[in-house]
């Protein structure tokens, strides 16, 4: 009798295809989202190339496409895009391209450290003198300006990276 091993899943294996799984649906919505709206010639255009790839490494041959080409053209909504794609590969149409990292919002939170700094060391030097309500008057404001747009920073990187960098 044969002993029938057991496959096992690692941590990064199950991460990793948690992440496919969640591009997946995103693609799912996105075309949902779309089944009722109407094509454009652009759309078209990507949906023949896409057809023509698929032809290309053998997935189609001629009958096929042509009559995939043919149910395309006559294509009004994204819905009518599913019997022509049946059976393929989801078209370019519908991935997302991934987002840009967020650096840029760092960027603009050290520009806006560089704005609230006078005010800070304005209400910094006014504490030194005695002026308590002075300083908060400037540099509390500036405190939280800088705060928020740490907050906001951070935030908009970590959004993006889903669940792949998330543990």
């Amino acid at each position: 009798m044969a002993d029938k091993a057991k496959p096992t899943a690692n941590l990064s294996q199950l991460t990793g295809m948690a992440a496919a799984a969640g591009r997946e649906a995103r693609e799912a919505a996105a075309r949902r989202k779309m089944q009722t709206i109407r094509l454009t010639d652009e759309e078209r255009r990507l949906c023949s190339d896409d057809l023509a790839e698929q032809f290309a490494v053998g997935r189609l041959d001629v009958g096929e496409l042509d009559q995939r080409l043919d149910l395309l053209q006559v294509a009004v909504t994204h819905r009518d895009l599913v019997p022509v794609f049946e059976g393929l590969p989801v078209p370019q149409l519908y991935i997302r391209e991934p987002r840009k990292s967020g650096r840029w919002r760092w960027a603009a939170f050290i520009g806006a450290v560089w704005l609230a700094l006078p005010f800070m060391l304005t209400g910094l030097v006014f504490l030194v003198f005695g002026r308590e309500m002075t300083a908060a008057i400037f540099g509390v404001p500036s405190i939280l300006w800088i705060l928020a747009t740490w907050r906001w920073a951070r935030n908009g990187t970590r959004a993006r990276t889903a669940p792949e960098r998330r543990r």
